[in-house]
């Protein structure tokens, strides 16, 4: 399969201080992308780097916004994997599909975003058929995780965590759980979001028990129906 057809191509620049992270959560972060910022000081002291995150817990709470900011923040071209195109009927043709995109990934000293990690990191127990095949996969992807390079970034996320191989996980050095926002929370970050709208358009009908992405999206389209209610209104007033 080509390159190219299992990357994700998504250009989309998000500042750091953008995204909603609890303060433990952009503390971890921070310090992440600080030994990167110094990591030819910390090598002088024989210091490794973290250079493998994983991200888990509810979809929509941010974990693919928080890649990207990272890999904004590091000045790096962000990889995204695009999963369902490399996951094949045939184990050895995903290993393989796998192996491109880390090199590809390692070669640019990228920061590489595997999405939906449960897809291929499944735990080797966990499969009724073809253990044998799955175990393999995993074993070749706990090598590449292993040799890849200090200098270039590795993202797992997941949505699932109770499956993903627990040899897989012991990879990562951080883990970073996403938690569904308090009600509190989402109060704030519908303030953020309706601050650079005008005051008529700020009134909406707020949602809770739902992600930041759930909450933003249902927020525009309400912002989306009033201005259009708006414009309807002055045409047939001048009619």
């Amino acid at each position: 399969m080509n390159l190219y057809d299992l990357i994700i191509n998504d250009k989309e620049k998000i500042a750091l201080a953008d995204v909603w992270l609890t303060p433990e959560n952009r503390q971890q972060i921070e310090v992440l992308i600080k030994e990167h910022f110094y990591i030819e000081e910390l090598h002088k002291y024989e210091l490794p780097v973290n250079n493998k995150l994983f991200l888990h817990g509810a979809s929509g709470c941010g974990k693919t916004t928080t890649a990207k900011a990272i890999a904004g923040a590091l000045g790096k071209n962000l990889v995204i994997l695009n999963l369902s195109n490399v996951v094949c009927a045939r184990i050895g043709e995903t290993a393989q599909n796998l192996k491109q995109v880390f090199d590809k990934a390692a070669r640019e000293k990228a920061v590489l975003f595997l999405d939906e990690f449960d897809q291929v990191g499944k735990a080797r127990d966990n499969e009724d058929s073809d253990v044998g095949e799955m175990r393999r996969l995993v074993n070749t992807l706990i090598q590449m995780i292993d040799y890849y390079p200090e200098k270039a970034l590795l993202i797992g996320a997941t949505n699932h965590l109770q499956v993903i191989d627990r040899a897989l996980l012991r990879r990562f050095q951080l883990h970073i759980s996403f938690e569904m926002p308090a009600a509190a929370e989402l109060d704030n970050y519908y303030d953020r979001l309706l601050e650079r709208f005008p005051k008529e358009l700020q009134s909406i009908t707020r949602k809770y028990n739902i992600s930041y992405a759930e909450a933003k999206d249902d927020a525009f389209t309400q912002i989306k129906a009033r201005v259009i209610w708006n414009m309807e209104q002055k045409q047939d007033s001048i009619v």
